[in-house]
């Protein structure tokens, strides 16, 4: 039998959960909803919340301990997505773009490089607001991944 299609959310600072949530009930999928902190979460049977400690990167390892194919993994979190993708799940970012084996190498660069610029006070600010915009791209990016990991799941016989 296949390995049913699950969603894990890098929770603390995640904008599209109430999206995910609408998408996960439309197919039926589990949802785990992964935090250091307390987080209200919809009181749904395939909605698990999972408070881990405030150590560092405790959600991360939680999350990258658990993933491999089937699963999706919504973060924003550069160093959270290398691993997955590792790990062979699907990975997308709030704003709807994937992670992918090419793609993350230049994320974690990029993402090294601004880092470093920062802590030097070359870059003063920080990300653009989110915008409905992204909300919109990431429902889409979300819908096609679980329709991609649906084809590819094994067939089982009737």
């Amino acid at each position: 039998m296949a390995q049913p299609i699950q969603i894990f959310i890098d929770a603390d600072a995640c904008p599209v959960k109430d999206e995910t949530y609408r998408v996960a009930a439309r197919y039926g999928l589990h949802v785990y909803v992964v935090a250091n902190s307390f987080l209200n979460v919809p009181r749904e049977s395939w909605i698990e919340r999972v408070i881990v400690s405030d150590s560092f990167d405790a959600a991360d390892d939680w999350i990258a301990e658990r993933v491999g194919p089937g699963a999706i993994v919504v973060t924003a979190d550069v160093p959270l997505a290398s691993r997955c993708v590792k790990a062979g799940a699907s990975v997308l970012s709030p704003t709807g773009k994937p992670f992918t084996d090419s793609s993350v190498g230049l994320a974690l660069a990029t993402r090294n490089l601004m880092q470093d610029l920062r802590e030097a006070g070359a870059i003063t600010g920080g990300p653009r607001p989110f915008s409905a915009k992204d909300r919109s791209a990431y429902l889409g990016a979300l819908d096609r991944a679980v329709m991609r990991l649906r084809r590819a799941a094994p067939k089982t016989p009737d």
